[in-house]
């Protein structure tokens, strides 16, 4: 049955959506249920694709209802201290128009609070202010530390420590050059 252009499934998902940005706006992470459908359905979608998932799960819930559908075999945890993130967050201001990001510490506008194509105004999205950031990221300790334990006892946690992209992107690039050779040598 079709609403207002929709079908049932697609009227479900503009739901969650709906949902979703509701949370996200309120500095809340998303329900485990709505996540994890949402997730499952998209991945379910894809076929036998391989897939790789950022910020997901985030909880054991979510953690066990992908581990119920799917065999995952590697999980990337990037160890990043909370201050690096705080600052690198709170100094994030966007033209929401054209989504345009700048960082006033290392990607500045030209014009403080304008951006550089157009001259307008820039804002700082809700989920970007210290307050809403400091919230997500103790919501994140409690709720996502269990995961990576959940993902340690199975063997497949593999963990990358840095401050800086630089700093730990070659030790992940030169993990799944490993992993792809050892997979390729099995499949051959």
């Amino acid at each position: 049955m079709k609403e207002c252009g929709f079908t049932s499934a697609g009227q479900e998902l503009l739901e969650l959506g709906l949902l979703m940005k509701s949370c996200i706006d309120q500095g809340q992470l998303v329900p485990d249920d709505v996540m994890s459908r949402l997730i499952l359905s998209d991945l379910r979608a894809m076929g036998r694709s391989s897939w790789l998932l950022d910020g997901f799960p985030r909880t054991v819930f979510q953690a066990e209802a992908l581990d119920d559908a799917y065999i995952v075999d590697t999980v990337i945890n990037l160890n990043v201290p909370f201050e690096t993130i705080k600052q690198r967050l709170t100094s994030r201001w966007t033209h929401l128009p054209s989504g345009r990001i700048y960082n006033i510490d290392f990607n500045p506008p030209k014009v403080p609070g304008f951006d550089d194509v157009t001259g307008d105004p820039l804002v700082q999205r809700d989920d970007d202010t210290p307050e809403t950031v400091t919230r997500r990221l103790a919501a994140y300790k409690t709720q996502t530390e269990p995961v990576l334990e959940f993902y340690r006892s199975k063997g497949v946690l593999e963990t990358f420590s840095g401050t800086e992209t630089n700093q730990i992107w070659p030790h992940i690039e030169a993990f799944f050059h490993r992993k792809l050779s050892s997979y390729n040598h099995r499949v051959a």
